[in-house]
Formats: C-alpha cells, sequence, structure tokens
C-alpha cells in the first residue's frame, strides 16, 4: 500500500470500533503502518468480554496493511508508555499519535455522580495528556539526538467542548479541556518538529447513535452523512507529512462539510484606566455586550 502516509507509523486510541476504527483503516489504505490501541469496554467504560483491537489489527493486516494491536488502559502511565513502546518495538519509530479513546456517562449537573465526573475526566483528558507526554518525551528525544521528527498529533474534541451541550457537563468539560491542551502542545513541541491539532467530529458511532438515528442519507444520493468515515479523510491528512505548517488549530468535520474554528479571540473592550464601580462595570459590560457577537448556542439548551 502506498499513499500520503507511506513508511510512517501511527498510533490511534479507542480503534476497535466508531471513529477510530475508521482512523486506523484509513491510515493503513493510505501506507502508514498502524497501532491499534482498545482496551475493548462498554459505552459506560467497564470492561467488556473481549477487545476488538486485535480485529481491526487483523483486518489491516488481510489487506495487505501492517497493524499491531495494544490493549492497555491509556489513561494510566504504565498504559501509555507501553503503547509508544509498543509502536517502536514494533515498527522501530512514531510518527503520529491520534487520541481518539473515550466514553460517556450522561447525566443532568444535578444528577451527575463524582464518580462518572471523574471517570469522563480521566478517559478523554487525562487518556489524551498521557500519550501525547510520552510520545513527546520520545520526539524531543530524537530531536536532541539530531534526528528531527516531522510528527503530528491529532487529538479528538468536539461540538460539546466547544459550545457546550446539555446533560453532559462532565464530556463538555473534557473535551474544552482537550482543546485548550491541544493549543499547549502545539506552541511546546513546534520546537521539536511536533505538530498537534485538534478534530471535533460529528459521526454516527456507539457513543452518538441515538443523536444521529434520524440522520439518513439525502434520497438516491448515496451518501451517508455521518459515517465515521468522512471524517478520516482530515484526520489522515493531518497526520501525515503533507500537512506540514498547520498546527494549533481545531477543526470541525462532518459528513462532506470541514470548518476551521477560531476560538476565542477579543471581542468589544472598554479601558477606564481607572478602577471600575460595580455599578459602572455593569453599565459597560452591557454596552460592550450588545456590540458582541452572540454565542453558539448549547447542544440541547431550547
Amino acid at each position: 500500500m502506498t499513499g500520503i502516509c507511506d513508511g510512517r507509523v501511527v498510533i490511534v486510541t479507542g480503534a476497535g470500533r466508531g471513529l477510530g476504527r475508521a482512523h486506523a483503516l484509513a491510515f493503513a489504505a493510505e501506507g502508514a503502518r498502524v497501532v491499534v490501541n482498545d482496551l475493548g469496554v462498554g459505552l459506560d467504560g467497564s470492561p467488556g468480554p473481549d477487545s476488538p483491537a486485535a480485529r481491526v489489527a487483523e483486518e489491516i493486516r488481510a489487506a495487505g496493511g501492517e497493524a499491531v494491536a495494544h490493549g492497555g488502559d491509556i489513561a494510566t502511565s504504565q498504559g501509555a508508555q507501553s503503547l509508544i513502546a509498543t509502536a517502536i518495538d514494533a515498527f522501530g519509530r512514531l510518527d503520529t499519535l491520534v487520541n481518539n479513546a473515550g466514553f460517556l456517562r450522561d447525566r443532568m449537573l444535578v444528577n451527575l455522580d463524582e464518580d462518572d465526573w471523574d471517570a469522563v475526566l480521566r478517559v478523554h483528558l487525562k487518556g489524551h495528556f498521557l500519550p501525547l507526554k510520552h510520545a513527546a518525551a520520545h520526539w524531543r528525544s530524537e530531536a536532541k539526538a539530531g534526528r528531527t521528527p516531522r510528527a503530528r498529533v491529532v487529538n479528538t474534541s468536539s461540538g460539546a467542548g466547544l459550545a457546550g451541550s446539555v446533560g453532559q457537563g462532565n464530556y463538555s468539560a473534557a473535551k474544552a479541556g482537550i482543546v485548550g491542551l491541544t493549543l499547549v502542545a502545539a506552541a511546546e513541541m513546534g520546537r521539536y518538529g511536533v505538530q498537534v491539532n485538534a478534530i471535533a467530529p460529528a459521526a454516527r458511532t456507539r457513543m452518538t447513535e441515538r443523536t444521529f438515528a434520524q440522520t439518513m442519507a439525502a434520497p438516491g444520493s448515496g451518501f451517508d452523512a455521518v459515517a465515521p468515515e468522512n471524517v478520516s479523510p482530515l484526520v489522515v491528512w493531518l497526520g501525515s507529512a503533507a500537512s506540514t505548517g498547520v498546527t494549533g488549530r481545531v477543526f470541525e468535520a462532518e459528513g462532506g462539510r470541514i470548518t476551521v474554528m477560531e476560538g476565542w479571540r477579543p471581542g468589544p473592550t472598554a479601558d477606564k484606566a481607572a478602577r471600575w464601580t460595580p455599578s459602572e462595570a455593569g453599565d459597560t459590560a452591557l454596552e460592550l455586550l450588545a456590540d458582541a457577537e452572540a454565542p453558539q448556542p448549547v447542544y440541547g439548551a431550547r
């Protein structure tokens, strides 16, 4: 297999199903050697009877590609470290890390247990941080040894992290945190040849099947707008050497649409050059808000 990732070694976490599986297969189709990570758990994070990682790795090999499976918990330092080691031991290098693993425990805030908060933050946010940390340490060592990589990291945020989502306070907080982590990592790791970007995908997976249950392809088009495979081409490009110069960015990807998200920017401002009184601050805030753009609506808000 040859393509824009020919010869690159790519890790995809949470790659046993859904978006991760689609990404792993798409990278392999473009010539990458793939480490397929999946712990094999249910939607709520509880252990499943077996991990699908080996099945996806076998699917890649059956198509003529190269892949190995990794079943470790990437939200632990040991699991994340072993993930990076698996790529290097199996293929001798690491070029791209795609952080994708996650699950849901949706509740309204008044019903959200502390354990459900901790579990979602652990898998999504810590599960991004630890593989990134160990991959970055490897790439920094390579750069210091005079072998500056053309490394890529693609993190997975969500529209819930960009705008919020009713009933998903834990998930929204984790996904917003991933955006912040992406920006910091891009700024810190650029000197070592590492580019870091994030996607906010919308696709039908186990996590979103209820949301997209009524979404159908346009009659006669043959195009399934919510198939996870629609997101993967952008991820593959971001994970390839062809994306040189693109870092610290967030993209929305859904169906055939790609959007560059522009994030927080200074809007209307006022400077008294002295301390405001509370009344003055309030009056000024209202004047500024009148000139400001309205925020995006929170998903699920009425």
